[in-house]
């Protein structure tokens, strides 16, 4: 399984639907996750983990030079890695992350959970259309690099 693939499974697996298993939860209870805890279980590189708090992603406590992720940053990277999966840029996300702490306000447009992301039903047309487009060219490129391969080939 590729290193974006078991991301993802652990992504899915954490999105807010599903509690987390209990050996997780006693890692909480005991006071936290480390980096490496969340690097391994979510199948992202310490790195990854580091750009997201230079971001404001997520904001671990820290006893001395050690990063302490609550439940709560666990929570958050789930939801970051989905919302990458389904294609939103970290900005976009860091706003359905802030809309989703600070909702309650009336007038609101009507959202849904798309793993555990709330999303709008305006946001959801928009990425299937960037979506969609990508998918084109892809599609494009790809015919063009199996016809250049096939004459290669021939």
């Amino acid at each position: 399984m590729s290193r974006q693939s078991s991301a993802l499974a652990a992504a899915s697996v954490h999105d807010g639907r599903n509690p987390i298993p209990a050996n997780e939860a006693s890692n909480d209870a005991a006071g936290g996750f480390t980096i490496s805890d969340l690097a391994r279980d979510f199948g992202v590189t310490l790195r990854t983990l580091r750009f997201y708090e230079s971001r404001g992603l997520l904001s671990p406590a820290r006893s001395g030079m050690t990063r302490i992720y609550s439940g709560r940053d666990r929570a958050r990277l789930a939801l970051i890695l989905k919302g990458k999966q389904l294609g939103f840029t970290l900005v976009e996300i860091r706003a359905m992350l802030a809309n989703e702490e600070s909702k309650g306000s009336e007038g609101e447009e009507k959202s849904a959970s798309v793993g555990g992301l709330q999303l709008t039903r305006t946001q959801i047309a928009e990425q299937l259309e960037l979506l969609r487009t990508q998918r084109t060219e892809i599609e494009a490129a790809i015919a063009e690099l199996e016809g250049t391969l096939a004459r290669l080939g021939a």
